[in-house]
């Protein structure tokens, strides 16, 4: 049995290098906040904002962005997102636009996806 005595790896993940280099501390390292739009049925969308820093308070920030729009929205509560706001309607551009002038992120920052 000595012959065959090997070490064999548990487990090997191809990605280890690569997700220890995106969570180091880089230059290249950016907290995104994603602004999404999702499909609802026939018109109706709704658009969704996670990645917002803990620190900020969800409810106010909403709270502006629903008077500042006149849509409805609510938070979410998401297990593996976190917080997320949703917002009625495709509101993705007025969202980032709102977030840079009240400085609550930088321009570089905001990720939009959708359509």
């Amino acid at each position: 049995m000595s012959e065959f005595d090997t070490n064999i790896p548990t487990t090997f993940d191809p990605f280890a290098e690569a997700n220890a280099e995106d969570s180091g501390a880089g230059a290249g390292t950016k907290e995104y906040v994603h602004v999404r739009v999702q499909q609802r049925n026939g018109r109706k969308s709704l658009t969704t904002v996670q990645g917002l820093k803990k620190e900020f308070s969800y409810s106010k920030i909403l709270k502006d962005l629903k008077k500042e729009f006149c849509c409805n929205g609510t938070v979410v509560e998401d297990p593996e997102l976190g917080q997320v706001i949703q917002l009625q309607g495709d509101q993705r551009k007025n969202v980032s636009t709102f977030l840079v002038q009240a400085g609550i992120v930088k321009k570089e920052n905001i990720k939009l996806h959708g359509f």
